[in-house]
Formats: structure tokens, sequence, C-alpha cells
């Protein structure tokens, strides 16, 4: 999942070659942050806070998270600080990480009356390996140009899963209970389909979505999803 830096390299065509060659699709986000590596022993979780009834600060919802993933992780054991990993992919304030290896990291946006906070948990797999792939990306889509804007300078040590951290043997349906276990702990969990009119929404949102990477994509001869 890229960023929208990320589709400003000067090679773009070759760092893109990279994802292609060791399998991923890709696609621009259109919320902040650069390129992480999603897959099926990554979580991505999202919570919405209201802003109904008083505006919400970045750092207020950022810190909301931290406190919910801190609740949920507490049965694994696992502990973890707060604050940015320079060298890891997508750094940022709210990265969160043990031992100086980072597992997981943050984004928001603002939506109509609340804002949508947005984590990635790298749980099983790899942390290393994913930093690698986007270490190379970097690397082909740079090619030692000189850019306004500074892309990470990535070590791939400093990356890990919960997995690799815990050494415990730890899935994504396992981290996914966890998350089920501790919303229910704030509350009443109450599931609904889709309205028609949500229906009508989400198909509207998923053609903006296909739009907005079309144009970041622009030059490139192939789908924005890789094929």
């Amino acid at each position: 999942m890229l960023g929208i830096q990320d589709t400003r390299l000067p090679h773009l065509s070759d760092a893109l070659q990279v994802l292609r060659h060791a399998g991923y699709r890709y696609a621009v986000r259109n919320s902040g942050g650069l390129a992480v590596v999603l897959d099926d022993e990554v979580l991505n979780l999202t919570l919405i806070f209201s802003e109904k009834e008083r505006p919400l600060s970045i750092d207020e919802t950022f810190q909301a998270m931290v406190d919910f993933i801190e609740k949920m992780l507490a049965p694994f054991g696992i502990s973890f600080e707060t604050g940015e990993i320079t060298r890891s992919y997508c750094p940022g304030r709210y990265d969160l990480s043990t031992g100086g290896r980072k597992f997981a990291g943050i984004s928001q946006r603002r939506v109509r009356n609340g804002v949508a906070v947005q984590i990635y948990l790298c749980v099983g797999g790899s942390g290393p390996a994913r930093a690698q792939l986007i270490r190379d990306f970097y690397r082909q889509g740079l090619q030692e140009v000189t850019t306004r804007f500074a892309y990470p300078d990535i070590n791939p040590l400093v990356m890990a899963s919960l997995e690799e951290i815990s050494g415990k043997k730890l899935t994504v349906s396992m981290m996914t209970a966890a998350f089920l276990q501790t919303l229910q702990s704030f509350g009443k969990i109450v599931t609904s389909s889709l309205s028609d009119r949500e229906s009508r929404q989400f198909g509207m949102y998923y053609e903006r979505m296909i739009r907005r990477n079309e144009k970041a994509f622009h030059n490139e001869a192939i789908h924005p999803n890789g094929q």
C-alpha cells in the first residue's frame, strides 16, 4: 500500500517493478504515510471516533488507538513503546515498537463528523523481509537522485512481527479475536449489514478510489493492481 509521496519517486516505474516481481499488487491509500507491506499475516484495523459532541485533536485520537492496542496485546504478554523508528518503512511519531523493533504504524484521516484512525499490525512472518522489499522499492525509485522529499533510509533489522518479538505462534485470527474481545470490554458489539444507501455510497467511494489510482499511475502501462 503506497502513499501519495511514493507516486512522486523519480523512477516510479522501476520501483513498481520491484513490487510486481515480488508478487505484490499496489494501490495508493487516502490516509497519511508512505509505503507499507500488506499480506495475509498483517492485520489492518480502523477505529472511527465521532466528533458530533466535540472536535478531537490529532494526538487525542492517535493516543486512543495506542491505548486500545495496549489493552489488546496485554493478554499475550506484549508491551511496547510509542515513538518514531526513523529507519523503518512509513516512520511516524506513533510507531509501535519493542526493543527498537517496529511492528505497527498508525495513520488517520478526517471523515464526516469524525476521525478514522487506522493501524497495520505485522502479526506473523518476517518483519525484516518486508522491510527489505520496501528498501529495494525506494532504491529503485530513487537511483541516487536527490529529491526535495526525504524518503526513509530503511534498515530491515528495525522491523519485526509480533510473532518474532514474542517468540510465540501468533495468527491474524488470534489477533482478530483479541480485537473483538477488547472492543466488547468497552460495551456491546452490534453488527449489521449495509443499507441500500450505504451500499450505493460504497460503490461510489470504490469508483473514486479506482480513479484516484488511475490518476496516480497514469504513466504506467499496466493497471494499478499490478496485473
